[in-house]
């Protein structure tokens, strides 16, 4: 293992880390000797017993709803000292609902407002260990998206508050930074992955010709949260294939 990717006796919160991107990457950083303890929306680690995409196996779980800031305020941080903090959590609604009021305001609370808590709420133990905050965004922050307006503007928000977080937080030695994926292949874009017609479709704009995988994600965050990337500070990493060169 290169040493600069050994995790051991390093600490990772990640917010949305039940499934998906952020489970991958909950598992890549322990598979890396860190301690990793991560937040879902169901009551315990036990409710995602067989769900694709769900391995919480040597995971530490809490119940945290993202969307309401005072759960949020209320959640006990896992550690003293926390190393990194991961932002993977996510909601999209379909069916033009994110027009409506209701829907964007979830949307919106989710995606963007819960970065800026959880990051308040860990910054602390973060200055502390002289840590790293990661928010996993979207190249719908940089792109129009049809019929998903507050997916769009939450994942704009989440660039331009990284940006407002690192230069805020340098000086305390916290490092922000963000990664704007592609399609993955996930329970959130199961949408376009289940329809043949859409996924070719999302699949002849992308140069390198496939879509990316949760491993290819929890990559660039290991190189994000490691001493190789220690002059990066509140960028956000497109992360698509090529897709956002077309």
């Amino acid at each position: 293992m290169i040493k600069e990717l050994d995790f051991s006796g390093k600490t990772v919160l990640v917010a949305g880390g039940s499934s998906g991107i952020g489970n991958g990457m909950a598992q890549a950083f322990r598979q890396r000797g860190a301690q990793v303890h991560v937040w879902g929306t169901r009551a315990s680690a036990a409710d995602y017993a067989g769900d694709e995409g769900c391995d919480l196996e040597g995971l530490g779980y809490s119940q945290v709803d993202v969307s309401d800031a005072a759960a949020i305020a209320a959640a006990p941080v896992p550690f003293e000292k926390l190393d990194v903090l991961i932002h993977s959590q996510g909601a999209v609604l379909y069916r033009r609902q994110e027009f409506e009021a209701e829907g964007w305001n979830k949307v919106m609370a989710v995606n963007l407002d819960s970065i800026l808590h959880i990051s308040n709420l860990c910054r602390e133990a973060l200055a502390a260990a002289k840590g790293t905050i990661i928010a996993v965004s979207s190249i719908g922050a940089f792109k129009a998206t049809f019929g998903n307006p507050a997916y769009a503007a939450s994942k704009a928000g989440a660039v331009n508050l990284v940006r407002a977080l690192a230069i805020a937080w340098a000086g305390d030695g916290i490092r922000v930074n963000g990664i704007a994926p592609s399609l993955v292949d996930t329970k959130m874009t199961k949408v376009t992955m289940d329809n043949d017609e859409r996924r070719e479709r999302a699949l002849a704009k992308i140069p390198l010709g496939r879509f990316g995988s949760v491993e290819e994600m929890a990559g660039v965050a290991l190189f994000l949260a490691s001493p190789l990337s220690g002059y990066i500070c509140g960028q956000t990493l497109v992360v698509d294939g090529g897709l956002t060169l077309t």
